[in-house]
């Protein structure tokens, strides 16, 4: 059930104008609270025999509802680094106004209103709802995108650029009625068109925010060695300034600002999913990653990590495993082809055989 071949992205190009909806300014900011973040490292080491003297170019922005960082090692003069940054940032809007549930006019939307009708849809949501579905079978319905509505009737439900709080006008179930799941969602992939069986909101950041990140990994490709992290989710490509793999610090899920484990990556993403974040006082509902087939917060995590070829797949993995819990979620994560750390509501610590390979020899001083 090796899942790395399912997260293959759409080729797509950028369309005109993209890459301005996201700005790039320059600098690097950091985010007080990422899941993920690359470890800072020392400047003084280069990367030899080169032509000419490595740069590191840094750049970040805010966009879906998070901080994207950009770190990128080569030789190019910066105003060739900060077109092909822009290019980059250009993709986390591009995905945004296709995916998201809180804008009304978005692709996504436009497919929740027109239930029991087929309704065609791009190369990047068609494939983006292909793989939610993939993953929801193969967790067998612990990683499920018609969550939506449950999510927006618990309190996530503000858009965090306008503050306005979204409602969708779909009535309430019926108590003993079945919730809506995966299985309600219908894809024809000849026409390329996705049918909704019945009223149900599709939830797609689970995969959406990783498919950004990877489509901004591929405009930064040829470069030495680059780096994106959106709110703690990365893709680490090539090596750091040092000629060194990437080091990033795995957030503890108990301790505020201190580190669970260490990582040293390269060509690879890392995604953490943690019950500490997004959280609300809904009754059962405390935190944003559900268990579908109860309706309320999954509890048997306090984190998850994962580590895949792509931020996509380790995003909606790192969900998945996160519901699962870690009895289930090891092996299903060696069968998807990925590795992973859980880590349990007791701090017990629960990796898969393959994981240890990714961790530094040492914490980052």
């Amino acid at each position: 059930m090796n899942l790395a071949h399912q997260a293959e992205f759409p080729r797509m190009s950028l369309p005109a104008g993209a890459a301005s909806e996201v700005s790039a300014p320059s600098g690097y900011a950091a985010h007080p609270n990422l899941r993920c973040q690359v470890a800072p490292v020392e400047t003084s080491g280069t990367l030899a025999p080169a032509a000419e003297p490595l740069t590191l170019f840094q750049s970040s922005a805010k966009a879906m509802g998070t901080v994207v960082s950009l770190r990128v090692v080569g030789a190019a003069h910066e105003a060739e680094m900060r077109n092909r940054a822009a290019r980059a940032f250009g993709w986390f809007g591009r995905v945004e106004a296709s995916c998201s549930r809180f804008d009304p006019l978005s692709e996504v939307m436009i497919v929740c209103r027109e239930v029991g009708r087929p309704v065609a849809a791009s190369d990047l949501l068609f494939g983006l709802i292909e793989l939610a579905l993939t993953l929801a079978r193969r967790s067998r319905g612990a990683f499920d995108p018609t969550v939506g509505l449950a999510l927006e009737r618990a309190g996530f439900d503000r858009h965090y650029r306008t503050g306005e709080r979204i409602h969708t006008p779909i009535p309430a179930p019926v108590p003993g009625d079945a919730r809506p799941t995966y299985r309600d969602v219908h894809l024809d992939t000849h026409l390329r068109s996705v049918t909704l069986r019945r009223p149900l909101v599709l939830d797609l950041s689970a995969l959406a925010k990783g498919l950004a990140i990877d489509l901004a990994a591929r405009e930064l490709a040829g470069y030495p060695g680059f780096a994106v992290e959106a709110g703690g989710d990365l893709y680490l490509g090539g090596t750091n300034e040092r000629g060194a793999p990437w080091v990033v610090g795995i957030r503890h899920p108990r301790i505020q600002g201190a580190l669970i484990d260490t990582l040293a990556l390269s060509d690879m993403a890392v995604c953490t999913s943690g019950d500490y974040e997004r959280r609300v006082d809904a009754g059962p509902i405390s935190h944003h990653l559900l268990d579908p087939a109860q309706g309320q917060s999954a509890v048997r995590a306090a984190s998850a990590t994962v580590v895949a070829p792509t931020a996509m797949l380790a995003d909606g993995l790192s969900t998945a495993a996160f519901v699962l819990g870690p009895r289930r979620a090891l092996p299903f994560l060696e069968r998807a082809g990925a590795d992973g750390l859980i880590v349990t509501p007791q701090l017990e610590r629960k990796e898969t055989p393959g994981y240890a390979r990714h961790r530094a020899v040492a914490h980052p001083a």
